[in-house]
């Protein structure tokens, strides 16, 4: 059924024209080089260029600054040599025009009538902003509060089940409702959020930054900062100062 109708189109439908509506979503088709093809209109102004011609036919690592667009390289060239999708990856950007911004992005192989990848499709979504004002986010507020104040001995999901009043199912659906991330996601944000605060704001030494956010050790903070950003937090400090 639907690849009569497919095929009755008189144009390829890549939903360029149905995601450039959407202003919280980044969309792109990509071929096996890791260039783009296709790109929605908030791809292109997130890039701070003024028209997708701009942006097509080149890779990541071509249109950022280094090292900013290595690591979305290195994503793609993963999906594209393994046939793996990525999903769900919860990412902090850092855009042309300096800010920040929580996304979760999926990437998924295109492969040809043979089984051959012969590119990639994705998209990253900001994350949305909950409704504070509901009874559903009142239920764990105060589990939250507690995480927030506490990020240098940061609670683990259990200790928060017991202060939300729920079963740590409970609370991790509840999460995923409001904010569209599971407890240890939320908390790692939570942490990585403080930590990037710091390395922008002040002039304190990563090592101490590291205990702030919870990390005894600085190498292992440095792992989960660059799984997040694609950077250490040196170089993070330094993309920051430049911008």
């Amino acid at each position: 059924m639907i690849s009569e109708l497919l095929s009755q189109l008189d144009e390829p439908f890549t939903g360029e024209a149905l995601f450039d509506h959407l202003s919280d979503s980044v969309f792109f088709i990509k071929n096996t080089e890791g260039k783009y093809l296709v790109v929605n209109q908030t791809f292109v102004e997130r890039c701070g260029v003024r028209d997708k011609q701009d942006v097509l036919g080149y890779t990541a690592e071509q249109l950022m600054r280094p090292p900013l667009g290595a690591r979305f390289t290195a994503q793609d060239q993963q999906v594209l040599r393994t046939g793996r999708p990525l999903l769900s990856q919860l990412e902090l950007h850092l855009y042309s025009s300096g800010t920040v911004g929580w996304c979760m992005t999926t990437k998924l192989p295109l492969k040809g009538q043979g089984g051959k990848v012969i590119g990639l499709v994705g998209i990253s979504q900001d994350l949305r902003l909950p409704n504070y004002d509901t009874d559903e986010y009142g239920h764990i507020a105060t589990a939250l509060e507690f995480a927030e104040k506490n990020l240098s001995s940061p609670p683990s999901v259990d200790e928060l089940a017991v202060i939300a009043k729920m079963s740590r199912y409970q609370l991790d659906r509840r999460m995923r409702r409001i904010f569209g991330l599971t407890v240890g996601q939320w908390l790692m944000k939570a942490r990585i959020d403080l930590a990037q605060r710091l390395l922008s704001d002040t002039e304190l030494p990563i090592a101490t930054i590291a205990l702030e956010a919870g990390y005894s050790d600085q190498s292992a903070f440095t792992r989960q900062f660059r799984v997040a950003t694609g950077l250490s937090p040196r170089e993070y400090r330094s993309v920051r100062d430049q911008g």
